[in-house]
């Protein structure tokens, strides 16, 4: 009677396992290409909010500037005005003609300080308004992205334990994890709570 060959009891448990640990392994692939996502989000985040920012600040040194000669034009109509009073109402050819350019000059500055702080909607050009909006926009976004790195990361942490031990109840927690940080991850592209749980303002 052929001898019946019982399997190794190590052998059986590794049977056992592979199963689990190929779930596991599954389960820490899909965990990275989410991890890719997020950071991925979060370093374009952070690049458009430096932009943005660079992009609001040179607009508002041109407003400044803008504003600086208009108050300029001002007093100088201020005096040619005061000139044109004395004078009893009239000023000499060439003098009018310098208080009509100042007055023009004035208005333009005007004009240009509202077009930089509110953009040309025809020329589909941004003012620094929207810049500003861009930044705080950025500052939602971005801390979603932080955070679902973190839960990414750990999600993977606890997926490696629990392949190498086997232990069920590392994996389940890697799984809260990793979901926690796809849900993160999608709200940080698409801010799907207006940023009200990490993005404060």
């Amino acid at each position: 009677m052929p001898e019946i060959e019982i399997p190794n009891p190590e052998e059986i448990h590794e049977k056992t396992e592979n199963p689990f640990s190929r779930t596991v392994a599954m389960a820490v692939a899909v965990y990275a290409v989410v991890l890719a996502i997020a950071s991925a989000g979060g370093h374009n985040c952070s690049k458009e909010m430096v932009m943005a920012k660079q992009e609001e600040a040179n607009a508002w040194n041109r407003y400044q500037s803008k504003s600086t000669r208009e108050a300029l034009y001002r007093n100088e109509i201020i005096k040619l005005e005061a000139e044109k009073e004395g004078a009893g109402g009239t000023l000499p050819p060439a003098r009018q003609k310098l208080l009509d350019w100042y007055v023009k000059e004035e208005g333009r500055m005007k004009d240009d300080k509202k077009e930089i702080a509110e953009g040309n909607k025809e020329k589909h050009e941004k003012g620094a308004q929207d810049y500003q909006d861009e930044v705080k926009q950025m500052q939602k976004k971005d801390p979603y992205f932080d955070f679902a790195e973190v839960a990414m990361q750990l999600g993977i942490v606890l997926a490696s334990v629990a392949m190498l031990s086997g232990k069920k109840w590392a994996f389940v927690l890697s799984m809260i994890l990793a979901a926690s940080g796809a849900l993160l991850t999608i709200n940080g592209f698409f801010l799907l709570d207006g940023g009200k749980l990490l993005g404060g303002h």
